[in-house]
């Protein structure tokens, strides 16, 4: 028997029966297209391939890979659902704390 718990609150659903969500988030680097000007055809493409090899050679292909693409699978039950839809971002419980200006 395949056994779902919520993801935020642990909450056992299979026990319960209540309905699961399934949310997924995909974290990518975005690419807005820029016009290109008379001076970017000036610029030397192979130094800035040169430029970018050198700023990450230090990193291990897995590093590379997690830097451009992340996908997250969260199962929740339907009152973490409903708060997860109603701020998605969590904004509403930062502003919560009250954090003090030391």
């Amino acid at each position: 028997m395949v056994h779902f718990t919520c993801d935020l609150c642990g909450k056992d659903m299979t026990a319960s029966g209540d309905r699961r969500h399934v949310v997924k988030i995909e974290a990518y680097p975005g690419f807005d297209p820029n016009e290109i000007k008379e001076d970017d055809l000036d610029e030397d493409p192979m130094e800035a391939i040169t430029k970018v090899l050198e700023r990450d050679k230090a990193l291990s292909s897995e590093e590379i890979t997690a830097s451009l693409h992340k996908s997250f699978r969260f199962d929740l039950c339907p009152e973490c659902h409903r708060k997860f839809v109603s701020d998605p971002l969590g904004k509403e419980t930062v502003r919560l704390f009250d954090f003090s200006k030391n």
